[in-house]
């Protein structure tokens, strides 16, 4: 999409507005490109065949003169928008794209900026350099110290993202509210992160010791690395508030005054970096958990079909290790974790009726009970700006919701056209504008990579490309917490109660420790919600955080969810380091090593010039034998993790070789699908069909060809990013089913025709031409978006009856069409068909029609498992289906019009600032992404 920009009279109205608004809103003026080229760059060994797109841009910080530009006449600060466009753009592109027309929806992402090219050079300090290209506005740091180079990486986030590094660190420390607004949306999204990652103040210091203490002197540069980097911010902070070019966001929400400076952006320090990864290490890095709604299913299963049968049922929907699971290293190997004993000890399900959710929030004043609101003065100015955060800066769900996100795509050399590896990867982390991930060079002592980091923790390139390989990452989540029911007790040894605040560790009678979060808030410009204030509470034990109260054979427990990863976040900063060290990351081998020191549960690619690899990371527990990890097990020594040492939260985990791993496989995909035979999955449907089979079916037909490309592996994912996975891969069960008998009423058949029609089309989700903003087979994909729901529930309901029905749902979301309003940023997010009933669909109903189904279900739902009775239903639906209205399929929001199609899908870059985008078309593929073939090595 084009980037819109004022005409001349709209620019020189938008100059007086800012005239009068007084010193205060004016941006920093911009140095002059300077004559001489920037600092000449190490030697680069993709020689032009690397590239990258991060939308919407490289900048995310925009004044207050800005914002209101934005909101007047709609346009936008440089290099905001820029790489929105040609992102947008692949959706057309794809199918003619080749070799030479990348650089039409990538950017070059090679070292250094070519003289001609340089749009800005900033020089912080004596022994670094920041330049900035004309095109994106990228900034590639020069450092001539290790301190310089981290220094520079610090001042140029800073200068990109000030306003969304300081909205983090306060999401980290569970104080959303107090500084942004307290919206009832950043109540929500406060209320659930603290639940899940509550600190004190020394506990952030702690990480910081245990990095010292036990990572050697990796872990100290490390820290140095940090400190440096967290001086490089300060003084961007400093300078930009002195300055008055600082995010117009802290006027709005109430930080300064537009008029005397007044107020104070507050300096970051070490252990805000720690507030910082916990966000991160939440969103993407962890796996596991759910094993209280687990038992309540299984409970369901029991009651409905008695202890053997139920589980057999429960198990079958629990899909641990599906042999038809699409899996990432597909060669047979096996490695087997958390699977499923013969005999499991321990577990401790919570007696029917007993279960009750522990209390997160007390004292709740003025707004937080009422929800009222309140208008503050502000000059007439900024009233279009009013309310801008009333609906809260971030979505309210954004941890609540099951994340698992970004693809993979890698051909070894053996069958592509140049004999080098070829890699199209990246992570999937919403649309954010800014973007949660920036882009930038570091080049450095010890320091050579260009790529994507997390803003507010960008000491190392987290995903990008070295001097002469390139790596990055899909979301694995595998199991790596645990819910341990611990048994109460009275300090005077009376018989405890369910609110007892006291627990048995190890014989003894130990008191919960509390960590409380005091939040006030008052009306701003931006966030209109009354003066309001509660308190968070979170009980902490040995065994972690209390989630739940309940009896267990009688006796009172609390439910405490305990990750690995927990009082860790920081950890797996030394396996960044090692990635973007030179002198460390030479082969597949040492890539392996590298990415064995990240803590979080990831999957690791890897491709230079002569292998690809993968490797699985994670804190992968060495739990009792005979303990299933999928449910609550008692808190008693013996289903301890071995070796646990609760003062630091450390136990026993699995060593480098028990993970998945592999070097140069025909080709490796991941789309948070299985790794590996035997290494089970830790949520529900994790079978048959899985987003997964998009690409593994593209990729496995472009390897039996051969002479792959970089173009046909980008073509690959792009249709596999606007296909619909129910459409692909369940819907010919579906037409089989539905067509086995004539089917005699007119509107059912023109519904099923135009379902086949669509389907033998490619399924897919993408406009007529571009810019039409009409699906092609429109009214199909509306009758399966319509007809999902419906047919899940007639298949299943009957036979499950209602109570197993939802507590199955609650396992496992039955749909996630694009515009389900699922993923991280609810509506409008891309990630779709991560999660749902597709495997359960497709197995079932091949099952009814005789066909060979490896690791069925328990029994056959549709019908009753008689295939004329299916039919019935499956029709039943599909007329209910074809007759809602678009208006009612699409019921319309804030964004879009009822019964807009195309619209309900499209992609939109939630604002995190004041500033907004354009649409963009529809797709599930991730937000930053490099394609690259390395033709040298060093």
């Amino acid at each position: 999409m084009r980037r819109r920009t004022g005409k001349l009279t709209c620019t020189a109205i938008a100059t007086t507005a800012v005239l009068a608004l007084g010193a205060a809103l004016a941006g920093p003026l911009p140095q002059p490109a300077r004559a001489e080229p920037a600092a000449a760059a190490v030697t680069d060994y993709c020689r032009g065949q690397c590239s990258d797109i991060l939308p919407p841009g490289q900048n995310g910080n925009a004044t207050l003169a800005d914002i209101l530009a934005n909101k007047a006449f709609g346009t936008r600060p440089a290099h905001s928008a820029d790489q929105l466009g040609p992102y947008n753009n692949l959706v057309a592109g794809y199918p003619t794209l080749t070799d030479d027309k990348l650089s039409d929806f990538f950017n070059d992402s090679s070292f250094g900026v070519p003289a001609d090219q340089v749009a800005k050079v900033d020089k912080p300090r004596d022994d670094v350099t920041i330049t900035r290209d004309k095109k994106t506005g990228v900034p590639h740091i020069q450092g001539t110290t290790r301190e310089g180079t981290e220094f520079g990486a610090g001042y140029a986030a800073a200068q990109d993202r000030l306003w969304l590094m300081d909205l983090f660190r306060h999401v980290g420390r569970g104080e959303l509210t107090s500084f942004a607004g307290g919206a009832e949306a950043n109540q929500g999204l406060e209320q659930s992160f603290f639940g899940q990652a509550p600190y004190k103040e020394e506990d952030y210091q702690a990480q910081i010791d245990y990095i010292l203490a036990s990572q050697g002197e990796r872990g100290r540069q490390a820290l140095a690395d940090a400190q440096a980097y967290v001086d490089g911010i300060n003084a961007y902070r400093k300078q930009a508030k002195d300055g008055r070019y600082f995010p117009g966001e802290y006027v709005l929400t109430g930080k300064i005054d537009a008029i005397t400076n007044a107020g104070e952006i507050e300096p970051f320090k070490l252990t805000d970096l720690i507030a910082l990864a916990s966000v991160v290490g939440a969103l993407f890095g962890n796996g596991g958990g759910g094993e209280v709604e687990s038992a309540l299913s299984l409970l369901a299963a029991q009651r409905k079909y008695g202890l053997a049968e139920g589980t057999e049922v429960w198990e079958s929907f629990r899909e641990r290790d599906d042999p038809e699971a699409a899996l990432t290293v597909h060669d047979g190997t096996s490695f087997p974790y958390a699977a499923k004993p013969a005999d499991a000890k321990g577990t401790a399900l919570p007696d029917p009726g007993s279960l009750t959710p522990e209390q997160l929030v007390y004292d709740k004043t003025g707004s937080a009970k009422t929800g009222a609101t309140k208008q503050v003065k502000a000059p007439k100015k900024l009233e279009p700006l009013r309310g801008l955060y009333d609906d809260g800066v971030l979505p309210r769900d954004l941890f609540s919701r099951k994340h698992g996100m970004s693809n993979a795509l890698l051909v070894s050399g053996r069958h592509t056209a140049g004999g080098h590896p070829v890699a199209v990867f990246g992570p999937q982390t919403g649309y954010f504008a800014p973007q949660l991930l920036m882009l930038q060079e570091l080049q450095g002592p010890g320091i050579s990579a260009r790529g994507a980091s997390f803003a507010g923790v960008g000491m190392y390139v987290q995903l990008g490309r070295g001097q002469d390989y390139a790596w990055s990452a899909t979301t694995s989540a595998q199991d790596v917490t645990d819910t341990f029911a611990v048994e109460l007790c009275s300090p005077d040894g009376t018989a405890p109660a369910k609110d007892s605040t006291y627990y048995r560790y190890h014989g003894s009678c130990l008191p919960m420790e509390k960590i409380e979060r005091r939040n006030a808030w008052k009306p701003t410009v931006a966030d209109s919600t009354a003066e309001g204030s509660y308190r968070m509470q979170v009980y902490r034990t040995k065994y972690g955080l209390v989630t739940h109260r309940a009896t267990v054979g009688g006796k009172p427990v609390a439910y405490t969810l305990l990750r690995a990863s927990y009082r860790h976040e920081a950890d797996s900063i030394v396996g960044f380091q090692m990635l973007n060290d030179p002198g460390y990351v030479k082969d597949a081998t040492s890539f392996q090593s590298a990415a064995q020191h990240i803590n979080y549960t990831f999957n690791w690619f890897y491709a230079d010039s002569r292998q690809t690899a993968y490797y699985n990371s994670g804190l992968n527990l060495v739990r009792a034998a005979d303990v299933d990890p999928s449910l609550p097990v008692k808190a008693e020594p013996a289903y301890e993790w071995r070796d646990f040492d609760p003062t630091v939260n450390t136990a026993a985990y699995a060593p480098p070789a028990q993970h998945p791993r592999s070097i140069d496989q025909d080709y490796y995909i991941s789309w948070n699908n299985r790794q590996a035979k035997g290494y089970t999955a830790a949520g529900f449907g994790n079978g048959s069909v899985h987003r997964g089979n998009l690409l593994d079916d593209r990729v496995r037909a472009l390897v039996k060809k051969g002479g792959v490309t970089r173009a046909a592996l980008t073509r690959a994912m792009a249709e596999a990013a606007v296909t619909d996975l129910r459409g692909e891969d369940v819907l010919p069960e579906l037409l089989k089913v539905v067509r086995s008998a004539p089917i005699t009423d007119p509107r059912t058949a023109k519904a099923v025709q135009q379902l086949e029609s669509w389907q033998a089309a490619g399924a897919q989700r993408r406009e007529t031409s571009a810019g039409s903003h009409t699906y092609g087979h429109a009214d199909a994909v509306r009758i399966m978006d319509a007809w999902w729901p419906l047919l899940v529930e007639a298949e299943f309901k009957p036979q499950l009856g209602g109570e197993l029905y939802d507590a199955l749902r609650a396992n496992l979301t039955v749909d996630e069409a694009p515009s389900a309003g699922h993923g991280p940023t609810g509506s409008h997010a891309g990630s779709s068909f991560q999660y749902g009933w597709w495997s359960y669909v497709d197995k079932d109903l091949r099952a009814v029609l005789g066909e060979d189904v490896k690791g069925p279900l328990g029994r056959e739902y549709c019908g009753g498992g008689d295939l004329s009775a299916c039919r019935d239903a499956l029709l039943s639906s599909l007329q209910q289906a074809a007759a809602k209205p678009a208006t009612e399929v699409y019921p319309g929001d804030a964004n879009c019009p009822a019964g807009d199609q195309w619209c309900a899908d499209a992609l939109i870059q939630r604002p995190l600032g004041g500033i907004t985008h354009d649409k963009a078309h529809w797709q599930n593929r991730p937000t930053f992404q490099q394609v690259v073939e390395f033709p040298a090595h060093r």
